[in-house]
């Protein structure tokens, strides 16, 4: 899979996104020294960060996720992240990103989700964090789960 261009303004993005799980978890996210993006897109796990629209639209996902959600970069990133559930499960979701919201991080989410093929598949122990930079100012949320095996 090829990787996306890493803009400016996403790199911006990512080291929030990094920068945010290392002050919750107290952990770094990515080795020091390695370059954040390229680290990221190839990190095992698969990660996804969405914004704060008002219906909040993913803006990463790494190879690990697109691989899960059979999709290209391009279409991941233009992705309302609620489609990411099954329309059954979309209140259950609201519900936990409510309680992200409220806690910072929680690392014991399990659920369904679905690919852009109608594929399900389970997530587990999964890790959601508030993306908050150093000035206190909220720009999303992401999440970071084992990728299901290949099929």
């Amino acid at each position: 899979m090829t990787p996306p261009a890493f803009t400016a303004a996403l790199r911006r993005r990512l080291a929030v996104l990094a920068e945010s799980y290392e002050r919750l978890a107290g952990t770094p996210l990515i080795a020091a020294g390695d370059d954040l993006a390229e680290a990221l897109w190839r990190h095992p796990a698969a990660i996804v960060a969405h914004g704060i629209e008002d219906d909040p639209i993913f803006f990463f996902g790494n190879a690990a996720a697109l691989a899960a959600f059979e999709l290209d970069f391009a279409g991941f990133t233009r992705l309302p992240s609620r489609l990411s559930a099954e329309p059954g499960l979309r209140a259950e979701r609201e519900a936990l990103l409510a309680r992200v919201a409220a806690q910072g991080m929680i690392r014991d989410y399990a659920g369904i989700r679905i690919s852009a093929t109608g594929r399900r598949f389970p997530i587990d122990q999964v890790v959601i964090w508030d993306l908050i930079d150093q000035a206190g100012i909220r720009h999303g949320q992401a999440a970071m789960f084992e990728p299901p095996p290949a099929e």
